[in-house]
C-alpha cells in the first residue's frame, strides 16, 4: 500500500507562508474538495429537492457561500489558483492551452513547467505536515504535487500508481474496483471513494481531492444522471466528516448550457471571422479550455486569446469582434490582465469572452461535435460560469465570519478559510 506505515493525525503547531499568505497546519483532519463544474445551480437544485443533505446541513453546522473562480473559469487555472491561494497573475497558469510567444507553438500544459510559485501543499509537507493528493485528471497531477511528499496520483491512471512515484500502489484494490473510463462519473467518485480510504488508512492531516467534470458537461441539474451523481458525491462527504474531517468544497468553475433550442452549439469561429474580414493568416485564436479530455466539450468554451500573425488594426479587429451575436466582451492585453489578475507576458493580444449562452473557437476545422454524442453543448471559461459554490462542513471563527461579509470570496480562499478560519 502506502511507503510507511499509516500515521495518525498529528496537531503540531506548524505555519507556513505561501505566496504572502500563512497557513495554519490543521488541528484536525481536513479534506479540501474541488467538484470541477459544479455550477451553483446544482447546489440550489440538491438543497431543493434533497438530493444534498450534508452540503445543505452546512448552512446551520457549517458555512455556505458563493465564490468567484480565477478567469478564464477553466480547470488548469483554477486548480492551480486553488493550490497556491494566489491568482494566475502571481501563479502564471492562464489556461489548459496556450501559444507560447517565443516558439510561435501551441502547447497543452501537463506539467509544472509553467508554475511562478510554490503550492500551499508543497509547503505544508515540506514542513512535516502529512499530506495526499488524489485527481480524476492525470495533466493536473504534476502541479498539484509540486514539491510535495506523500501519496499523489490519478484516477485516471490509478493502475499505475506505484510506491516510487505515488507513494502507494495496490489502488485498485484499495478502492475495490478497476481504474475507470476516463469518460465517466466514476472517475470522480473513485477519487472520493480513494479519499475516504486513504484517509482511514494513513491518516494524512490534509488532503486534496479534485474530480472532473463529466456528468456537469453532459447534464444539466435536475437531470437524473446529475442528481445521482451529486446525491454520491454528498454521500462521501458525509463519509470523510464521520471519520473527523473537516470538508472544504469549491469548484474550478461553474457551468452553462451553450445550445440553441433546436440542440445545434452557439458557436461564434472567431478565427474564420478575423482572418476572413482582416487577410487569412492575420491571426490565430487560442482558446485556453483544450485538454485532453476534449469529448466534454470539442475544445470550446467562453473566452479566447487572439495574437496577432501579421501586422493588422487591433482596434478595428476588437471593434469587430464586439459586433459578434454571442460576444460579451473584448479587452486588450493590458485592461484583461488588469481587470482579470492574469500574467501581461502570457497574455495574447486582445480576449474575447462569449456570453453565458455562446462559446467561441478558432477555426471550424478545429473543432469536433460529433463526440458530443447528441448531448447539448454545455461548456465554461467566461463571466458565466464565474461564480462557484464555497462550503465549510465547521463553523467559521468571528474573524472569518467578518471577512465573509465585507469582501468578495474567491475559490483561492478556500485553503485560508479551511485551515486559519475554522472554530
Amino acid at each position: 500500500m502506502a511507503q510507511q506505515a499509516a500515521r495518525t493525525h498529528q496537531a503540531a503547531d506548524i505555519v507556513v507562508e505561501v505566496n504572502g499568505r500563512t497557513y495554519a497546519a490543521p488541528k484536525r483532519p481536513t479534506a479540501v474538495i474541488v467538484v470541477d463544474g459544479f455550477d451553483p445551480a446544482y447546489l440550489d437544485h440538491g438543497f431543493a429537492n434533497g438530493t444534498l443533505p450534508t452540503m445543505q446541513s452546512f448552512t446551520k453546522a457549517g458555512f455556505v457561500g458563493i465564490a468567484d473562480c480565477s478567469m478564464p473559469s477553466t480547470t488548469n487555472t483554477n486548480n492551480t489558483s486553488i493550490v497556491t491561494g494566489v491568482p494566475p497573475a502571481v501563479h502564471g497558469i492562464n489556461g489548459n492551452y496556450y501559444l507560447d510567444a517565443e516558439t510561435g507553438k501551441e502547447i497543452m500544459i501537463t506539467d509544472a513547467s509553467r508554475l511562478r510559485c510554490g503550492t500551499i501543499l508543497g509547503a505544508l509537507s515540506e514542513a512535516g505536515v502529512p499530506t495526499a493528493v488524489v485527481t480524476a485528471k492525470d495533466k493536473l497531477l504534476k502541479v498539484l504535487a509540486y514539491r510535495m511528499t506523500g501519496i499523489a496520483f490519478s484516477s485516471e491512471y490509478a493502475h499505475k500508481a506505484n510506491l516510487a512515484d505515488n507513494a502507494i500502489d495496490n489502488v485498485e484494490a484499495m478502492v475495490g474496483r478497476p481504474q475507470p473510463d476516463q469518460y465517466s462519473a466514476d472517475l470522480s467518485l473513485f477519487v472520493l471513494d480513494a479519499g475516504v480510504k486513504i484517509l482511514s488508512a494513513f491518516g494524512p492531516s490534509l488532503m486534496y481531492l479534485s474530480t472532473s467534470d463529466y456528468v456537469q458537461h453532459k447534464h444539466a441539474p435536475g437531470e437524473p444522471e446529475a442528481d445521482a451523481y451529486h446525491r454520491a458525491v454528498d454521500t462521501v462527504v458525509g463519509k470523510l466528516i464521520a471519520l473527523g474531517a473537516t470538508v472544504a468544497i469549491t469548484a474550478d468553475h461553474g457551468m452553462n448550457d451553450k445550445s440553441a433550442a433546436d440542440g445545434t452549439a452557439n458557436v461564434i469561429y472567431l478565427e474564420d471571422q478575423l482572418n476572413g474580414r482582416f487577410g487569412a493568416g492575420t491571426v490565430r485564436v487560442i482558446c485556453p479550455i483544450a485538454d485532453p479530455f476534449v469529448k466534454h466539450h470539442g475544445a470550446l468554451g467562453s473566452f479566447v486569446r487572439v495574437h496577432l500573425r501579421k501586422p493588422a488594426d487591433v482596434a478595428a479587429m476588437m471593434a469587430f469582434s464586439g459586433t459578434l451575436s454571442g460576444v460579451e466582451l473584448v479587452l486588450d492585453k493590458a485592461d484583461v490582465c488588469r481587470g482579470f489578475d492574469l500574467p501581461l507576458d502570457r497574455e495574447g493580444d486582445f480576449a474575447v469572452f462569449g456570453d453565458r449562452r455562446t462559446v467561441i473557437g478558432a477555426r471550424r476545422e478545429d473543432h469536433d461535435l460529433t463526440q458530443l454524442a447528441g448531448h447539448r453543448l454545455r461548456s465554461h471559461g467566461g463571466l458565466g460560469e464565474q461564480k462557484v459554490p464555497f462550503l465549510i462542513s465547521r463553523p467559521l471563527n468571528a474573524a472569518y465570519r467578518q471577512r465573509a461579509k465585507d469582501r468578495p470570496l474567491h475559490n483561492y480562499d478556500i485553503f485560508d478559510f479551511a485551515l486559519n478560519g475554522v472554530e
